[in-house]
């Protein structure tokens, strides 16, 4: 089972969510507060059953939040991020090589996110 890491850094809390095998499948912005960092691991657990808007494709639809965005990144590698209801990004991918690999990324928040334990970790 995956497990939510919620660390504190220079400038505030974040977390990586990561999948049973240790892999970080997705990572937070920095929050200014733990609490507030508490409530982005929520919203992430009541959003990860989202759609996927790809934005790779031409004419592709624009879907209503929450929803993964997949995009290519300035190296033309595949991202995603997770949008909350209002529009806030709530969680964002790595750098992938494939989009294949981008989307099981997202399949592996939907399996691990909605059980993830939260652990604090100490910097």
């Amino acid at each position: 089972m995956g497990k939510f890491v919620l660390k504190q850094t220079a400038t505030g809390f974040k977390f990586d969510l990561k999948a049973s095998n240790g892999e970080v499948i997705a990572v937070s912005e920095v929050y200014s507060g733990e609490a507030a960092c508490r409530n982005g691991i929520d919203s992430v657990r009541k959003c990860c059953d989202a759609d996927v808007e790809d934005q790779t494709v031409e004419g592709y639809e624009t879907l209503k939040h929450p929803k993964y965005e997949v995009y290519t990144d300035k190296a033309g590698e595949y991202r995603f991020r997770l949008k909350a209801r209002n529009g806030e990004i709530i969680a964002t991918g790595e750098g992938y090589k494939s989009k294949a690999s981008c989307l099981n990324g997202i399949e592996s928040i939907k399996k691990n996110a909605p059980e993830a334990e939260v652990v604090e970790e100490a910097e």
